[in-house]
């Protein structure tokens, strides 16, 4: 296991097009990613519960890395958890991706919910 902490410096936080692209980046990762805040625990492969945690600029997080290469991973999503995001208006190709990447983000948070322990 590895953890890393990071600053949010997003001037809106990881809203709903951050978290868009840190769920997407995630569902590449075969083993474990969790970030850590006072207010609790989340996968990132999650887009809801990254908007849920309320990760506005200034915040601290703990990105926390469980797996194969865990220690690149979580170099990685530091880095991406710290990035100013400067968005443009979408493009067609980015209106078309968005939804897909909600709804896998939404079936893998329903897939762990159903998951006995």
């Amino acid at each position: 296991m590895v953890e890393m902490p990071a600053t949010i410096r997003n001037a809106n936080g990881i809203h709903c097009r951050p978290s868009a692209i840190i769920a997407k980046e995630a569902m590449h990762y075969r083993g474990e990613i969790q970030v850590v805040t006072d207010a609790g625990v989340c996968d990132p492969r999650s887009v809801m519960a990254l908007i849920t945690m309320g990760l506005h600029e200034g915040a601290k997080v703990l990105i926390r890395v469980t797996g194969p290469g865990e220690r690149e991973c979580c170099k990685k999503f530091v880095e991406i958890f710290q990035r100013h995001f400067d968005f443009p208006p979408l493009d067609e190709s980015e209106k078309k991706d968005l939804p897909k990447v909600v709804a896998a983000s939404l079936q893998q948070t329903s897939l762990q919910a159903q998951a006995p322990d």
